[in-house]
């Protein structure tokens, strides 16, 4: 059966832009072409993804009359950082691109926030599009346009808001995923249900078995719900002053994980999937939660194949890494706690005493 591509939009006036989603977009050139300033593209991939898909891109562009160049980078999260951006700016130099060529990012989560960021500062700004090729980027990184990299002592602390002129999910690229890669992907999804849909999270728990089967009609309806619910957050609040926090629901504990065990180590998605298990430990002990309502969380987790309990990094760890996260606000922290399945809020009005049993109790022990 032919499977038609879905279209949604991300609405900010005069910077809003298209989603597409379905199979066989990379080959589809015209739907690049509206959204050129010129005729002219370079391509930024890694050394996994460009030997799949570099060079269809690349042909079906050339094929609508436009030049491509195109960078490759390495491969993984321990590549985000200064000197992996200084490589797109040698690139863009030495092809000579112009404030008015697009860039396109070809990959992940990591190669859009790469990508994005050196867009937003190549000549003080140019465009790009996001070409997501992971379940993770799909539904979540790609659309919003947060771009950035890695410090050590933070994930995702230096980077610019600057948003895509056209995100294009193909979701044959989803084939080629490693089973990791999808779980990892799949805790992004979770995470919408968890936050503002309970009807989508009661969906995911009767098509779990669907998506990590890779079904096509299953994975395209997820995309769609999670994308749609990522536009209208964006949409009321782009530069994270309010409502998309809630976004980062188990992210503040999940960038502590990546960070503690070394950028690389835990994948994203496995990093917030322990993270929002933490943070669903923490409501519970604040009376928000009940036990039955964090276990049917944690059978979700596990049936994606995602961790549920997250590594022993220490209190003080813990404490050090979260107290220099984005959310932190006159020098508090801030958490994206839970009142049910299906509605998130933001807090600074946590219990101290909670955080540390939460933070002594439920994670693994050597």
């Amino acid at each position: 059966m032919q499977t038609s591509m879905q279209t949604l939009g991300v609405d900010l006036g005069e910077r809003s832009y298209p989603i597409h989603i379905g199979p066989g977009l990379l080959d589809q050139a015209g739907l690049a072409l509206p959204h050129l300033r010129q005729r002219r593209v370079v391509i930024v991939t890694n050394t996994t993804v460009g030997p799949l898909y570099l060079e269809r891109l690349s042909q079906a562009l050339r094929s609508a009359g436009v030049q491509v160049d195109s960078v490759v980078l390495p491969d993984g999260e321990a590549y985000k950082n200064w000197q992996t951006l200084n490589t797109i700016f040698d690139a863009l130099l030495g092809q000579r691109a112009e404030r008015r060529t697009t860039l396109i990012a070809l990959g992940g989560g990591v190669i859009g926030d790469l990508t994005g960021f050196a867009a937003a500062c190549y000549q003080r700004g140019m465009p790009f599009m996001q070409a997501p090729t992971t379940l993770l980027a799909q539904v979540d990184s790609s659309v919003g346009g947060k771009t950035g990299i890695n410090h050590p002592l933070g994930k995702n602390m230096i980077g610019a808001f600057h948003q895509p002129s056209l995100v294009l999910a193909d979701t044959d690229t989803l084939d080629s995923l490693p089973d990791r890669e999808l779980s990892a992907g799949l805790a992004e999804v979770i995470k919408y249900g968890l936050i503002r849909d309970a009807d989508f999270l009661a969906w995911l728990e009767a098509n779990m078995d669907r998506l990590r089967a890779r079904d096509t009609q299953a994975l395209i309806h997820a995309i769609h719900r999670s994308c749609q619910h990522k536009a209208e957050v964006v949409a009321a609040d782009e530069r994270e002053a309010g409502q998309r926090a809630l976004l980062n629901l188990g992210h503040t504990f999940g960038h502590a994980i990546e960070a503690g065990m070394g950028y690389g180590a835990w994948l994203h998605g496995e990093a917030v999937a322990a993270g929002t298990m933490l943070a669903a430990d923490l409501s519970r002990r604040m009376g928000l939660l009940d036990q039955a309502q964090v276990e049917r969380m944690a059978e979700l987790f596990r049936r994606a194949g995602l961790p549920t309990v997250a590594p022993d990094l220490g209190e003080a760890a813990y404490m050090g890494a979260m107290g220099i996260d984005k959310k932190v606000e006159g020098g508090r922290m801030r958490f994206v706690l839970l009142k049910r399945l299906g509605e998130a809020f933001v807090s600074a009005d946590y219990d101290p005493a909670a955080l540390r049993a939460t933070l002594a109790g439920a994670v693994a022990r050597a």
